[in-house]
């Protein structure tokens, strides 16, 4: 197996990032630094990246149902409950593909795939996020076009997404939020920006993948099917 596969199915850098970590002379193959990118790996060979010994593992895949209250991280050094509180101990090595804030919910893609977290998370790569947004206010449709043509969050980076009213009363706007981006937190900075508060946020899809079938803090192992279809779709919007 080549060295930036092997790399790359120990889940801890996608191939490209695999490929740097060599160049920079990082990797070690039974104590000796290799800086080779066509370098194959043997069975009984000893790798380390930064002297820490990693191992190529079996791709796994999951979808998680994030509830409200836990942050999107391994560990936290305020205590506070996180992700990986839910998963077993043989899913605690998955990582998150993006992040969704403490007061958020819905689903994460978990896997050890990095070549799939690269993909599924690269600006350049137009991935589409679905939410479910509740804001405390009557949208109005002039304000969906602002959304749409894009508002300046940080200079120089324009924030945009497509949006559609579910339902409405005068008091509050249930919508569908599609992004294509990744900014931090950026739908709810959207809404203020108009003037709006967030009051309910919740992913109920990533790319392929939906929350369909989970209760808040559930897991479920994606079927080989789902993983095809997955991949099958990041191929036609990287060949657009």
């Amino acid at each position: 197996m080549r060295i930036n596969k092997y790399i790359a199915q120990s889940g801890i850098a996608s191939r490209r990032k695999a490929d740097e970590l060599v160049l920079s002379g990082r990797v070690k193959v039974n104590g000796e630094v290799v800086t080779m990118l066509g370098f194959e790996i043997r069975t009984k060979d000893k790798v380390t990246v930064d002297n820490k010994p990693i191992r190529a593992n079996n791709f796994l895949y999951y979808k998680f149902y994030k509830p409200t209250g836990c942050i999107t991280t391994k560990d936290d050094e305020k205590g506070r409950k996180t992700i990986y509180d839910y998963l077993p101990p043989e899913l605690q090595s998955l990582k998150p593909v993006g992040r969704l804030d403490k007061d958020s919910s819905g689903l994460l893609i978990l896997t050890n795939d990095g070549d799939l977290i690269f993909e599924l998370t690269h600006p350049s790569i137009k991935v589409s996020k679905v939410y479910r947004v509740k804001v405390d206010a009557r949208i109005k449709y002039e304000e969906l076009e602002i959304l749409a043509k894009g508002i300046e969050l940080e200079k120089g980076k324009i924030a945009y997404c497509d949006s559609e009213i579910i339902e409405h009363d005068s008091n509050s706007t249930l919508l569908e939020i599609t992004l294509y981006q990744g900014m931090n937190r950026q739908i709810r900075r959207m809404f203020e920006f108009l003037g709006h508060k967030v009051i309910n946020l919740k992913r109920i899809r990533h790319a392929t993948v939906d929350v369909i079938g989970l209760k808040r803090g559930q897991y479920k192992q994606l079927k080989p099917k789902q993983i095809r279809e997955l991949k099958s779709y990041l191929e036609k919007i990287k060949e657009n």
